[in-house]
């Protein structure tokens, strides 16, 4: 009897250890794919150091004095801090006229890149099995191809002809660049959303067009976050589009008037920052506030549900 005994009580004991090893596996497991990737941190903290390091030197240079800002001593801090470069900025550039013009433009752009965007994405992505459709959504993704500058000439002339050589030419012709990139992220969005919801709303009596603005549309928000942050910044700070279409320099936007900064006024260095960071302020606030969605729409839209 005490043999027996003695062989169940190193049984027990064996089970225990088996149950510890079995207890640890998975935290050592856990541990083990929690363990910091120093290499892809590293690379990613250089990353951010070209990006940091410029703004800094842009946000010290704007609140610098004339004399600071050509001491030769870009990374110093100013000292006294200065808003001269603002304001002389502020004039030179005529800032509350430009800025105006180039909201308007980059607001109507968001605005109709989301509305035909989406609006395009849900007619293909219903109508997927119909030839028509699936070759116009090959033919918008070939789009992506032609860069502006290969159509700027031919471009040029028809807003000319047209009487579009002004802000609104140029808004239509950024939504009409970024229709195709646009429409390529809703249509994979769409494949997500199960038909199932639109065959119950339309069971309660709803039409199609009802169906899409009272629930399609709400459930694209993700998305449409992405879309109009990608809108918003090509827009905002295009400046190759602007230059060639719009004749009248009293109406070009931003990213064009700055450019007297690099031949009238090319030594004003604080000056020229200055308004430099006026200008990218915006963009960076708005993607700020809005990176959240863009990274939940472009997740969701990778996935198919």
């Amino acid at each position: 009897m005490t043999t027996q005994a003695a062989l169940a009580v190193e049984d027990i004991n064996a089970e225990r250890v088996l149950d510890g090893d079995a207890v640890r596996k998975p935290a050592r497991s856990r541990f083990a794919m929690e363990r910091v990737n120093w290499s892809g941190t590293i690379v990613l903290i250089l990353c951010a150091f070209t990006v940091l390091i410029p703004l800094y030197v842009t946000i010290s240079m704007a609140f610098k004095t004339q004399g600071q800002a050509v001491d030769g001593n870009a990374f110093s801090l100013p000292a006294p801090w200065s808003l001269d470069g603002f304001t002389t900025a502020w004039e030179l550039t005529n800032f509350p006229r430009a800025f105006t013009i180039s909201l308007l433009v980059t607001a109507f752009t968001v605005a109709g890149t989301i509305i035909l965007a989406a609006l395009a994405s849900f007619a293909i992505s219903r109508n997927w099995d119909r030839r028509l459709f699936r070759y116009s959504f090959y033919y918008l993704l070939a789009a992506m191809f032609l860069p502006f500058p290969v159509v700027a000439l031919p471009q040029i002339q028809l807003t000319g002809l047209a009487g579009l050589d002004n802000p609104a030419g140029v808004t239509i012709l950024h939504i009409m660049f970024q229709l195709s990139f646009s429409i390529l992220l809703f249509t994979a969005f769409l494949r997500s959303i199960p038909e199932e919801l639109e065959e119950a709303a339309r069971i309660d009596g709803a039409t199609t067009w009802q169906t899409f603005w009272r629930l399609i549309f709400p459930l694209l928000a993700p998305m449409s976050a992405t879309v109009g942050i990608f809108a918003f910044l090509a827009s905002w700070n295009d400046f190759m589009m602007p230059s060639l279409i719009i004749s009248d320099p009293a109406s070009q936007t931003l990213p064009v008037v700055q450019n007297i900064f690099q031949t009238q006024f090319s030594n004003n260095y604080n000056v020229s920052f200055a308004s430099y960071l006026m200008a990218m302020a915006p963009a960076v606030i708005v993607y700020l506030f809005t990176q959240r969605w863009v990274m939940e729409g472009v997740t969701q839209g990778a996935v198919k549900g």
